[in-house]
């Protein structure tokens, strides 16, 4: 029952991008089609959770040797190679969808939502477990914003919308409402 309040808080209720504004970047870069989307999606689900293992034993590492104030760089290092290495992976894999990603993969690197994830992880929760199962939780939460975020994108363009609305004054507009709309989830869980 644990774990389920974890994954339903993380996806729902404090939601990485909607009520914590991580991963703002990609969100508004990505969100333009949705195959895109959905490809960013499952290359951050599959970054955040490996780089949340892969940190989460590094902590133990570093809390032992007490030299956790290098806690920020080694992270950022194991998560710009874990990105490289889907990037490759992608580039050989699914050609037309690294393509259609161009810039925003790398992004993943710089992408506060996966840094900010493993550092949240390594103070809230003492188990890699529930590390795991948060980042993975956190992920399918920000893929979950991100599809919908582009289906109301692309679903605004069957519309004669002003041209001064047209772009970012109303994806910046939809984020705000799309993000309110989360934040009824607020009671849910703690």
């Amino acid at each position: 029952m644990t774990y389920l309040l974890l994954i339903i808080g993380a996806v729902l209720v404090n939601n990485v991008v909607l009520t914590q504004f991580l991963g703002i970047c990609p969100f508004l870069g990505v969100s333009k089609r949705l195959e895109t989307s959905f490809g960013m999606a499952a290359a951050v689900l599959f970054v955040m959770t490996l780089a949340t293992l892969v940190t989460s034993l590094l902590q133990y590492i570093l809390v032992s040797w007490n030299i956790t104030f290098l806690q920020t760089i080694t992270f950022i290092l194991v998560i710009a190679s874990l990105v490289q290495m889907v990037e490759i992976v992608m580039k050989k894999i699914a050609p037309p969808l690294y393509q259609a990603l161009g810039i925003f993969l790398p992004l993943i690197t710089t992408n506060c939502a996966v840094l900010g994830v493993a550092i949240l992880s390594t103070q809230k929760f003492s188990s890699v477990l529930e590390s795991v199962v948060y980042a993975a939780a956190t992920a399918l939460g920000f893929g979950l914003a991100l599809v919908l975020f582009s289906g109301l994108r692309e679903q605004s363009e069957l519309y004669d919308i002003p041209k001064p609305m047209r772009g970012a004054p109303l994806a910046l507009i939809t984020a705000g409402l799309l993000s309110l709309a989360f934040m009824g989830f607020s009671g849910l869980v703690r």
